[in-house]
């Protein structure tokens, strides 16, 4: 088999929204030939926490290292300042990001849309493919 690359990847999300983070996740795991590291912030593996610039400095550690960020799309992400604070940091370490649009929509968050290289409908081969395009 040939070698493979292991992508490092950072899923920008809303825990309030958790389900979809969850398909993702299950959606790459199950990806045929693709191998991947999670430095997203899943609810069930909180960060350190205390004040805002303390929070910041440890999503800038997850995403400093990374090949390329997901962001779901949902349009409840246009009113969440952590997403725009996660794509701003990719943004500023030139990361790519790859926008997600929502299960079966072709519209998504407004933000996302601004900072994305790339959206993508909701597909294993459409994600992995604009993974393996763009990630550094």
């Amino acid at each position: 088999m040939p070698y493979l690359r292991i992508y490092d990847i950072f899923i920008a999300h809303v825990w309030d929204y958790n389900d979809d983070y969850h398909r993702l996740v299950g959606l790459l795991d199950n990806a045929a030939n693709f191998s991947w590291r999670n430095y997203s912030v899943p609810e069930h593996d909180p960060l350190g926490g205390g004040s805002d610039a303390r929070l910041r400095a440890e999503i800038d550690k997850q995403i400093r290292p990374v090949h390329v960020v997901l962001a779901l799309s949902g349009v409840y992400a246009s009113h969440r300042d952590w997403i725009q604070e996660e794509l701003t940091m990719a943004s500023a370490y030139g990361k790519p990001i790859v926008g997600l649009y929502p299960w079966g929509n072709q519209r998504g968050s407004a933000v996302v849309q601004r900072h994305a290289v790339e959206m993508v409908n909701w597909s294993t081969v459409s994600i992995v493919d604009a993974i393996r395009r763009h990630a550094l």
